[in-house]
């Protein structure tokens, strides 16, 4: 039990350390201007023509940060900032939203798989938290069915924690590659070079996720088996 703690404290540390520098990069390089004076949704636009795709809507969506790509309605959702902003972010989050676009369009495996995941991971995480902890309490009277009920709900979740991995690793791959093809979007080395950095502390937030997810179900499935009592 110490031992997990001091595990998930160490954890916490790590992931607000990497949430703190990721909306540190992402601020800065949001007010450095594209050379190119493209806005987020003409990157967008841009890429998508490039790959042929014609048939995906880019939408303006509220918050910050709220940035996705919907398989399901084939729209790629820019947050208000980088849908109307003409910076190295706003041009480095919608290359990577388009990014998933084109694993759309190319079938890639891993997303198809995550979004299969999509609709049985959102019941899960939704009921998680109390079934782990009705679990618990009712395994300390001899019956551990609900908590291997949490079990399998941290494990589907920590499976797609894992899958997210290679989805979001590729569709920066992709913007990136693209970007640095396209020079009338970026003109210089060093836009490259931040739109880089930029997208590599977004994936770092999943590889955090990922880890802790992990963590998360080798504790309660030690705590199923009586080993972290």
């Amino acid at each position: 039990m110490e031992t997990y703690l001091i595990a998930m404290i160490i954890m916490l540390v790590i992931s607000m350390v990497v949430q703190w520098s990721f909306r540190n990069k992402f601020s800065k390089y949001a007010e450095t201007q594209l050379s190119s004076g493209l806005s987020g949704k003409e990157v967008a636009e841009k890429m998508l023509a490039d790959y042929g795709i014609y048939d995906v809507e880019i939408m303006s969506s509220e918050g910050q940060l709220s940035d996705h790509y919907n398989p399901a309605n084939k729209t790629v959702n820019l947050s208000t900032d980088v849908y109307h902003g003409r910076s190295v972010a706003a041009a480095a989050v919608a290359a990577h939203e388009c990014g998933h676009a084109v694993q759309h369009s190319r079938s890639y495996h891993w997303l198809q798989l995550r979004s299969n995941m999509v609709p049985v991971v959102s019941i899960s995480s939704n009921l998680l938290q109390w079934v782990l902890i009705f679990g618990l309490l009712l395994s300390f009277t001899g019956n551990p069915f609900i908590l291997s009920l949490g079990v399998i709900g941290l494990l589907l979740v920590t499976i797609f924690s894992l899958v997210t991995l290679p989805v979001e690793f590729d569709a920066s791959k992709r913007a990136l590659l693209w970007l640095r093809t396209n020079s009338e979007v970026m003109y210089t080395k060093e836009e490259n070079r931040q739109a880089q950095d930029a997208l590599w502390w977004a994936a770092m937030t999943y590889v955090i996720a990922a880890i802790g997810a992990l963590a998360n179900l080798i504790y309660y499935t030690s705590m199923l088996f009586g080993r972290g009592r």
